[in-house]
């Protein structure tokens, strides 16, 4: 996507060369163009009366993008205009198609007098695009909308990345540095809607999703990024926020304050404080541990529910975004997470329903605050904010039934100043105008000029009464009328049967089709009065509200903080309603390494069936690794799963789906679950699973739970048995993570017997002559088969080739196992194919010597199928052909 363009002295220069192009030009297309000259790379949406104009290049682009009817009218310096407009009352629902695809638009309104000389005053007020979006309509009210700017070394490949992040519509400023190879995990997790990059540093294939806006590379200046920082959050230094050793994100901190300031027009007042992140804060999910987990979209597409989808039942937007944070970056310390299970466990104990009620129906404060400081907010969200702040009052008393810290920090969070609730209560109408240029949004005795100013414009029925009246009895006109157009002003209407009794003094002003229109003196006088007073008390409302707007700024802080509270607030009680709508279960956080799960379910499955069978998971420090064996569709996979979710939402401070649950320090979660390949890149599915293993044996260490799903299956039976094994040798000896590895090859149920601190389990299944149930119980031991041909009679493979399948798999069984015999599958190595010394060479094998005598092109099918039954007798008696 092209940006916004960077100012400098290029720019300057570029500037004044168009201005002195602009001579043969309309005294209104230059002024166009000298505006579009300074924002090039944007759309401009050009505000004419009623509508918002397109010009040229931008009205044939907003033609294909909207569907817009493209127009010629008149001529500039000798060409035809071309343009596409949009009315002024639908630009939201406009600008929300031109964001969705990763357009942006700069607003430029009519700001001069009316009445002067010349084309109307006008400047662009404010750049919307994708990460800097503010207004309700082009947001989604349910999760966080970022700006990322990316700080990159084009000297330096593997250089520490800059990255600092803002959601404006909430005032959130962080900062973090990372390795390259972290970016693909901090993308995920911030999931931004815009990305800024330097223009010298070739782009990552890991920003091949994203929204891209190259800018300059001198805009990533780490020295101006502290100076913005510091001049943004009133300080000398930035050693407070432990941001002072952080130079790479300091530089696209620089880049980010710059845009931002630039697409608002003014300064971010509402941007009070910074957070400084760093990997080892958070619990690690990379983006296939979220995809795989399913936490947020799901793998077999968006109608399917989540995690979150299952979680969020908050009351509030904030909330809604809130406990999607919690989710996205759980807290590896668990100080926190234990506050939080101690604040749902004091809700349970009390009138958290009561709690939740009151939650209802509030606005969403957070981003009023953020409209109100940059000087966006509408009247009925000041409308909003005034109909929450009074019921905190109320929030605030349930709150103190409950004994708990947390939740009596955010209580105090409520306690606001009630002079801007009374402000907002004495200056607002109930309810306002949807828009301020529709008048009625100041509150009847607020102001006196503007009653005044309003009382002249209640008079005109009154007026129009007495004077119709007044006018019948002077010209014997019965059906006389004197009305009100809001195109042709005040007029007295007289049918064309009666025009031979109007008077002299009447004057014409409109013929109709069956009346003519008329205006007298008085008439006159009183509209130029009447009419001046709307302009005047309209002019008037829109003082009063800038006035307002002005005096509310010293609330936002205390707004925000308001906010957060209610978000917290709402995200405690939900997680409640969760526990108690499910019968989950307090986990106990333990400074011990381990998993211990007794009778575990997984959340989003549960809610999905009638009966779901629960299991224990026992992954301690003498059976670090799980060896997984059985059917498919036996269960496997929710089993992992299940694990991993439940270890998550400990973490993050949620009770969880079990009869009990204790939870050691985990640093991350990692998975390597399904196949898929990615043709885009030039990689198979094989490549791509190789790809995740190889980055999970690189990062996982012995606090990080993984997870390993039939790994190996994408080559050939012993290149993959080979992977498999080596794979989970390095996973049990070298990272030490605690391991569920789940497998087909029935020739790793010997690993535990080579291995200590490994175990074995298998999903149970009980076959009932050519069909089996699945039982989705994990029990200890190994599977004694896999089923696959089973599964296939249920999915409806067709009778004879499930016969022919049985007759193969003996064969083929009896065949591996006089190979396998052969072998020692754990030698010293682990690994198959590491050092061939370590397999015994046998003696010639007679079967195979003449197998490879054998013409398969000689055959006939007769001679081919004589011929192993004759193979297939003699392997199983174990004699010569």
């Amino acid at each position: 996507m092209a940006g916004i363009s960077s100012t400098g002295p290029r720019s300057a220069v570029a500037a004044e060369t168009n201005a002195l192009a602009l001579g043969g030009h309309t005294p209104m297309m230059a002024q166009y163009l000298r505006i579009k000259a300074e924002h090039p790379d944007v759309l401009v949406l050009y505000r004419m009366g009623d509508f918002y104009e397109l010009f040229y290049a931008d009205a044939e682009k907003a033609a294909r993008l909207l569907d817009l009817t493209l127009t010629r009218r008149g001529q500039s310096a000798g060409q035809p205009i071309v343009m596409a407009g949009v009315p002024a009352q639908a630009l939201d629902q406009y600008l929300a198609r031109l964001v969705r695809l990763g357009e942006s638009v700069a607003i430029c309104e009519q700001v001069g007098d009316p009445t002067s000389k010349g084309p109307m005053e006008r400047r662009v007020e404010r750049i919307v695009t994708p990460g800097t979006r503010l207004d309700d309509g082009l947001l989604d009210d349910r999760a966080d909308c970022a700006l990322l700017a990316i700080a990159a070394d084009k000297s330096r490949r593997n250089a520490t990345l800059g990255l600092a992040w803002l959601v404006l519509s909430s005032g959130a400023l962080r900062l973090a540095e990372c390795a390259p190879s972290e970016l693909e995990t901090w993308l995920a997790r911030i999931q931004p809607a815009e990305v800024l990059w330097p223009q010298d540093v070739p782009q990552p294939p890991e920003l091949s999703g994203c929204t891209i806006n190259v800018r300059a590379p001198w805009q990533f200046d780490s020295s101006v990024g502290v100076e913005k920082l510091c001049r943004q959050l009133g300080v000398a230094a930035l050693d407070a926020f432990g941001a002072h050793d952080l130079p790479r994100a300091q530089a696209a901190a620089a880049a980010l304050m710059g845009y931002a300031e630039q697409t608002q027009g003014r300064g971010l007042a509402h941007v009070t404080d910074l957070q400084i992140e760093r990997s080892d804060d958070t619990l690690l999910l990379d983006a296939n541990a979220r995809r795989n987990l399913e936490l947020f979209v799901t793998l077999r597409g968006e109608t399917s529910p989540t995690l979150l989808s299952l979680l969020d039942q908050c009351q509030t937007a904030a909330g809604s975004r809130l406990i999607r944070q919690w989710l996205a970056a759980p807290p590896r310390a668990q100080e926190l997470a234990r506050q939080r299970h101690a604040a749902i466990a004091a809700l349970l104990a009390g009138p958290w329903g009561e709690l939740r009620n009151a939650l209802k129906g509030l606005a969403d404060l957070e981003r009023i605050a953020a409209r109100l400081a940059l000087q966006q907010v509408r009247p009925r969200e000041l409308a909003g904010a005034r109909e929450t702040l009074a019921k905190l009052p109320e929030i605030c008393a349930v709150l103190e039934h409950f004994e708990d810290p947390l939740l009596s920090v955010q209580c105090s969070a409520l306690l606001l100043d009630a002079a801007p609730l009374a402000l907002l209560q004495r200056a607002l109408a109930d309810p306002p105008a949807l828009n301020l240029r529709d008048g009625g949004v100041i509150a009847a005795g607020f102001d006196a000029e503007l009653d005044e100013l309003r009382a002249i414009g209640q008079d005109c029925s009154a007026f129009l009464l007495d004077m119709e009246a007044r006018e019948r009895a002077r010209t014997g006109i019965g059906n006389l009328r004197v009305l009100y157009n809001k195109v042709h002003g005040f007029a007295i209407e007289v049918t064309h049967g009666q025009a031979d009794k109007v008077p002299p003094d009447y004057q014409r002003r409109q013929t109709l089709k069956g009346a003519e229109r008329y205006v007298t003196a008085e008439l006159k006088i009183f509209e130029d009065k009447a009419l001046s007073a709307q302009d005047r008390a309209l002019a008037r409302e829109k003082l009063l509200f800038a006035k307002l707007v002005d005096d509310l700024q010293p609330a936002v802080p205390a707004w925000q903080r308001a906010a957060r509270a209610l978000a917290q607030v709402d995200v405690l009680g939900t997680l409640a309603e969760r526990a108690r709508t499910w019968n989950w279960v307090c986990p106990e956080l333990s400074p011990l390494p381990g998993i211990e799960i007794r009778a575990g379910r997984h959340p989003v499955v549960q809610a999905q069936v009638d009966r779901f069978v629960p299991n224990d998971s026992l992954l301690l420090q003498q059976s670090r690794t799980h060896v997984i064996t059985g059917p498919n569709m036996g269960g496997k996979s929710t089993y992992m799963r299940q694990v991993a979710l439940i270890a998550l939402l400990a973490c993050m401070g949620s009770f969880v789906p079990a009869a009990s649950a204790r939870i050691g320090p985990l640093d991350a979660i990692h998975t390597r679950i399904g196949a898929g390949d990615d043709l885009a890149g030039g990689r198979s599915t094989f490549m791509v699973e190789m790809t995740e293993a190889a980055a999970i044996l690189r990062t996982a260490s012995p606090q990080s739970l993984v997870l390993m799903d039939e790994v190996g299956r994408g080559t050939s039976t012993f290149d993959g048995l080979a992977l498999a094994l080596a794979i989970a040798t390095h996973l049990h000896e070298k990272n030490r993570a605690f391991t569920l590895f789940a497998t087909h090859y029935f020739e790793l149920t010997d690993f535990p017997a080579h291995h200590p601190e490994s175990i074995n389990l298998h999903v149970s299944a009980a076959e009932h002559g050519d069909t089996i149930v699945f039982l989705h119980e994990v029990k200890p031991g190994p599977a004694s088969r896999s089923y696959g041909v089973h599964v296939a009679q249920l999915a409806g493979m067709p009778t004879a080739v499930i016969r022919d399948a049985r007759r193969r798999l003996e064969t083929l069984e009896q065949a591996q196992s006089a190979q396998l015999a052969q072998l020692d599958l754990f030698a010293q190595t682990g690994n198959l194919h590491e050092d061939e010394s370590a397999v015994p060479h046998t003696a010639p094998d007679p079967l195979r010597a003449q197998l490879a005598a054998i013409d398969p092109d000689a055959l006939s099918p007769r001679d081919a199928l004589d011929l192993l039954y004759t193979l297939h007798v003699a392997a199983r008696e174990d004699v010569p052909l």
